[in-house]
């Protein structure tokens, strides 16, 4: 039966108690982790989110070997020195605590799952009981950190001016881009609310009413097909300023990554993070202040990675090799050549020796990116060269492409020859695997960089037309802009992207603030005028009344949380997640509604018929 905790006061949380407490008393609150009778003492380990203390008895009290797992229990006694072996696996492994007083709070029933580190679970039973999932260690020392980190951003940004405002999350639909999740409204019947997938409208209005430095840690929304670092519902740390150029904004944020990383490190170590990883983010923290975050364009980050979000943690850049195979006599590369595209490769290090089924699955990989098929050199720890193509080719025609890539013995060389996305898409691929698979990437490592000048815009061949590359409110390059008509897809934007380990952290650009630019840009999107002011006429009207020219970035906090703690998916650090198909395991969310709800907001169900 449950007793009450009338009378009671928590004096501590349990990994809070140090040696200073020794023959003190205190009183605990919290779940029993474990309970093991050895002829007469019972020890007790009790949990709470700081960590656990171990309590040990011989008491005649029944309860106490009777306790059942992640009950909930007060305990009140004294402090003292461990009399059996130290816990160096503890915090509190040198002491424990001998009761006085035992409260069973709530008896919990058998759990589902042993709630503990390391568990061989479904993720989706554990998600089903969530509430339970998040009592293990492991996962409540990544939410404590996630706080701390917000916390940590609120004391930087308000120390450089910036103000915390909150924006509606009922607005109107924009739909350029990933669809919105919307809202029927109950008092006008047949319209709809849509839900944030960004503050980015508002925040521009912001900087148009002169609140000059506005930041958030806003909830947004997109109905879009989930990844491990995607969910349906996410938070983002959105910022604006206005009277700044994109150098502005870098250094702003530059300043704030390297706060990030030079307080982190104190509160991992209290909760127990993997030493490994503090090292990682203390030598990162130390790079920063030294050196900042560099910069790479938008071109060079394709052409040397093969992806606009490199990960800098290992070489292995890509090589173009288009003007030393121009003209050999291997048609796969001469045809590509000849339809305007590119031949490029990777120098995989030490690899020459792989065999022949390891590179049969890396062209399984290369196929799954786009490409038709994988040109390969190995070159042999004793100089002999084997090829997919070879034969194909003369023997200068080889030894020049291999010297091309600077292929030594015992190097595995891999080509891609397509249109420049293909090849790009392929190789950044293939780098990323063979680095994983060969351990050059460095788990522990941290490594930022800018990636600046993307083009403003990106040919869909699905809508046939120009799509924005970041959305339609970014500035583009004033180099670039009387190109807008005559050769749009060369247009720079002034955006920016800061990335971490090969991972977008966040992204952000110059804003248009002129009105005329706006309207052009959205016309050069599809837009009529009649649809740029029905859709966006609040905002193309806000221009005209003396709007500042202004800047922004917004991180994914979520995903900023999951890098920084070293997890694999972005579902470990949100307290209540969804899976794959956007559901919710545990409150059985998306849900049917009673008739009542829909008829107050003039809404049926359509049948599909059989």
């Amino acid at each position: 039966m449950a007793e009450s905790m009338k009378g009671l006061k928590r004096t501590a949380r349990c990994a809070e108690i140090t040696e200073d407490y020794i023959g003190k008393k205190v009183t605990l609150m919290g779940w029993v982790a474990t309970v093991r009778n050895k002829g007469g003492i019972v020890f007790v380990v009790l949990r709470d989110r700081t960590g656990t203390i171990q309590i040990v008895t011989e008491d005649a009290d029944p309860r106490w070997g009777s306790l059942k797992p992640e009950s909930a229990v007060a305990v009140t006694g004294t402090v003292q020195k461990r009399a059996g072996a130290v816990n160096p696996n503890m915090k509190t492994g040198k002491i424990e605590v001998v009761p006085e007083e035992l409260r069973i709070l709530s008896v919990a029933m058998t759990p589902p799952f042993e709630v503990k580190d390391g568990i061989d679970t479904r993720e989706d039973l554990r998600l089903k009981y969530r509430y339970l999932d998040l009592r293990r260690p492991e996962l409540q020392r990544k939410i404590i950190m996630r706080s701390a980190v917000v916390q940590m951003i609120r004391d930087y940004l308000a120390g450089e001016g910036f103000l915390d405002i909150e924006t509606p999350n009922l607005i109107g639909s924009t739909p350029e881009g990933a669809r919105d999740y919307l809202v029927p409204s109950r008092v006008h019947p047949g319209s709809f609310y849509a839900l944030p997938q960004s503050p980015q409208l508002l925040k521009q209005l912001l900087m148009c009413s002169g609140f000059d430095r506005y930041y958030q840690i806003a909830r947004c929304f997109r109905d879009e097909d989930l990844r491990a670092d995607r969910q349906p519902e996410f938070t983002q740390v959105d910022m604006e300023l206005s009277f700044v150029d994109q150098d502005d904004v870098i250094a702003v944020n530059t300043g704030l990554l390297t706060y990030l990383m030079s307080r982190m490190p104190s509160v991992m170590k209290e909760y127990g993070f993997d030493p490994d990883l503090i090292a990682g983010i203390e030598a990162c923290a130390a790079d920063l202040a030294e050196n900042g975050i560099g910069r790479i364009t938008w071109q060079d980050a394709m052409d040397l990675y093969g992806s606009d979000k490199p990960d800098l943690r290992f070489g292995m850049q890509i090589r173009d090799v288009s003007d030393i195979v121009r003209g050999c006599g291997f048609g796969v590369f001469t045809g590509a050549l000849e339809n305007g595209g590119f031949v490029r490769g990777i120098n995989a290090k030490g690899l020459g020796g792989l065999p022949r089924k390891k590179i049969d699955k890396l062209t399984e990989t290369a196929k799954t990116y786009g490409a038709k098929g994988l040109a390969w050199i190995s070159v042999q720890s004793d100089g002999a060269v084997k090829s997919s193509f070879s034969k194909f080719m003369s023997e200068e025609e080889m030894k020049n492409l291999i010297a091309a890539m600077d292929g030594e013995p015992g190097d595995l060389l891999l080509f891609a020859a397509d249109k420049f996305r293909t090849v790009c898409a392929v190789l950044g691929a293939l780098r990323l695997k063979v680095g994983e698979e060969t351990g050059l990437i460095d788990r522990n490592s941290f490594r930022f960089v800018w990636v600046v000048d993307f083009p403003l815009l990106e040919w869909s061949d699905e809508e046939n037309r120009f799509m924005a590359m970041h959305h339609p409110f970014t500035m583009p390059n004033e180099d670039d802009w009387e190109r807008i008509d005559s050769d749009p897809g060369s247009v720079r934007a002034l955006a920016y992207d800061i990335v971490l380990n090969g991972t977008e952290l966040g992204g952000g650009s110059v804003r248009i603030h002129m009105d005329d630019i706006q309207e052009k840009m959205l016309e050069v999107l599809g837009f009529s005028r009649e649809k740029a002011h029905e859709q966006f006429g609040f905002l193309l009207t806000a221009f005209k009344y003396g709007v500042p020219p202004h800047a922004g970035l917004a991180y994914g906090l979520d995903r900023m949380i999951m890098l920084f703690t070293g997890s694999d998916s972005i579902r470990d650090v949100i307290a209540f997640p969804k899976v794959k198909d956007a559901s919710d395991l545990m409150m059985q969310a998306p849900s049917k509604v009673d008739m009542k709800q829909l008829e107050e907001l003039s809404l049926s169900i359509r049948q599909e018929e059989e």
